[in-house]
């Protein structure tokens, strides 16, 4: 690790908590919607993957995607992210407007961030180093500089908010899996997103550590004012902790209410191959 990274790193561990941020506001007159799909169509491979979707995502709201694998629930969340362009319909944005250009994709993308299931680490690289590739577009591409302090600073804070502060230096190669997908939160949360994205973020964890995680998004939500969309399939887990439920069967919204109605029946219009286990049962 080159020591221009020492500086802030070591003020940083002298103040043991995050620096002090404010709470993001919500800009004056603001839809209470953040973006908002209408009659959405998705291909991959000249493949329709879904069809016709309108969805609308509030502000502070966390969605969980559910549904079989392979029904395109991955595909939806890189739609929503603007890296999907949709067959037809249209993707429109609180502040932007219809995602339709280059310039609007650009700036949704600005103020959007993914966690991915694998965490997408590069694993010889320390976990300061990965949270900083979160900011990649910030600079240009092909610097040999080293990054300007003031993102180093940001990348140290976004590590201290998940609690890898004391092992911001580590190869994420040293690091349990855990501790992986929390570097991969804190690179989401360097660019300080309006939108936060997780494609199956506890996949690879086991359930007590899910169970964590799964609080601390809620906290992220809640603190930073976030909008949360995550691919989930654990249905308990997704009760517990989406405020919304999104079910995707046959290309389409086949379920779209809160967790209390996503009942043993709404279950089984989703999975009719394995239908909700009796009460008291584990899924």
């Amino acid at each position: 690790m080159n020591g221009v990274y020492q500086l802030p790193l070591e003020r940083a561990l002298a103040g043991s908590t995050a620096p002090e941020r404010a709470a993001p506001a919500t800009a004056a007159g603001g839809s209470p919607v953040l973006l908002s799909l209408d009659r959405v169509s998705v291909e991959r491979g000249g493949n329709r993957i879904l069809e016709g979707l309108s969805l609308d995502i509030r502000r502070g709201s966390i969605t969980a995607l559910v549904g079989p694998s392979g029904i395109g629930k991955s595909s939806l969340l890189a739609t929503l992210n603007g890296l999907l362009r949709p067959a037809s319909g249209t993707l429109s944005v609180d502040g932007i407007g219809r995602l339709q250009t280059p310039a609007s994709l650009l700036a949704h993308r600005r103020h959007s961030a993914t966690v991915f299931q694998e965490h997408a680490l590069i694993a010889r690289l320390s976990a300061l180093d990965n949270v900083l590739l979160g900011l990649a577009d910030r600079r240009h591409p092909l610097s040999p500089l080293p990054w300007p302090r003031a993102l180093r600073e940001q990348a140290v804070a976004a590590l201290a908010e998940v609690g890898l502060l004391a092992k911001a230096l580590s190869p994420v190669s040293r690091l349990s899996g855990g501790e992986r997908q929390r570097v991969g939160i804190a690179r989401a949360l360097v660019r300080e997103p309006r939108l936060l994205l997780a494609d199956e973020p506890f996949a690879s964890v086991d359930p007590a550590l899910a169970e964590r995680l799964a609080g601390e998004f809620q906290r992220l939500v809640r603190e930073r004012a976030l909008t949360l969309v995550v691919v989930l399939h654990q249905l308990d887990l997704a009760r517990r902790l989406a405020d919304r439920i999104v079910g995707l069967a046959d290309g389409r919204i086949a379920f779209d209410g809160p967790p209390a109605r996503f009942d043993a029946q709404a279950q089984a219009r989703l999975f009719p191959l394995h239908p909700a286990p009796a009460p008291g049962q584990p899924q």
